[in-house]
């Protein structure tokens, strides 16, 4: 059983990638989620839906020791399922101006992105090494890219994984392993729903926010074998922001 990992894979762009890569065929999906099991459950459906199988999974990213306890668990209850792909996508954001943030707020958001990325790709890498085939995709963000005023926090954790992208790309490139990270501009979800769409929409050339659907279309292309000549790369979708 071949398997696709999308960490934060009940809402949003998350669950978009969830669906896509259900209809591309041929993974079994694991759909990650902290608390949302409801949203969990009707991603779990358009997955099956969309002509494929998958699961649910428990666990927060950003603690190791859960990471690390419920995918062994997972992989001792499944123990012939390889898992090819892996879609860091989980993360939160707690804005504010870095002049009065608190150290939670800094620590939740760095715990979540970096960490997050660290505790499960980590988890899975010595597997992908003995398989020789892998493809991680790390979601990170027009703020990891150019910095975003209000987010230094976000910002430093999304161009952490960056950095942690092109690294890892060049150890792992002749195992056939890649690793990619998407960095999504203004996206129509629930975590930008409090922005002042009309407002921002001044900043993109495309003149909208774009849809989680078009990211996942990107990811869909990143995890599939066409993309195999394409590591260490951070590509940008944001509607012609320059960034």
């Amino acid at each position: 059983m071949k398997c696709a990992l999308v960490t934060g894979g009940s809402r949003g762009i998350g669950s978009a990638i969830c669906q896509k890569l259900a209809q591309d065929g041929g993974y079994h999906i694991l759909i990650n989620y902290q608390s949302n099991k409801e949203a969990a459950e009707k991603t779990l459906e358009q997955v099956v839906a969309n002509g494929s199988t998958g699961e649910i999974i428990q666990f927060n990213v950003a603690d190791f020791d859960e990471v690390s306890s419920q995918l062994t668990k997972w992989q001792d209850a499944n123990p012939e399922a390889i898992v090819e792909v892996i879609v860091n996508n989980a993360g939160v954001t707690k804005d504010g101006l870095f002049m009065w943030m608190t150290p939670k707020d800094w620590n939740d958001v760095i715990n979540t992105s970096l960490n997050g990325f660290f505790n499960v790709t980590n988890f899975f890498m010595q597997k992908m090494l003995r398989n020789k085939y892998g493809r991680i995709v790390n979601m990170v963000s027009l703020s990891g890219v150019k910095g975003t005023a209000g987010q230094t926090n976000y910002s430093a954790a999304k161009g952490a994984v960056v950095a942690a992208t092109k690294a890892l790309a060049q150890e792992v490139a002749k195992r056939n392993i890649t690793v990619n990270a998407v960095a999504p501009g203004f996206i129509r979800t629930d975590m930008t729903s409090g922005l002042d769409e009309k407002e921002l929409i001044k900043m993109v050339p495309a003149n909208r926010f774009g849809e989680a659907e078009e990211v996942a279309d990107l990811v869909g292309f990143l995890v599939s074998r066409k993309s195999s000549y394409i590591t260490g790369e951070i590509i940008n979708i944001n509607g012609g922001i320059y960034s």
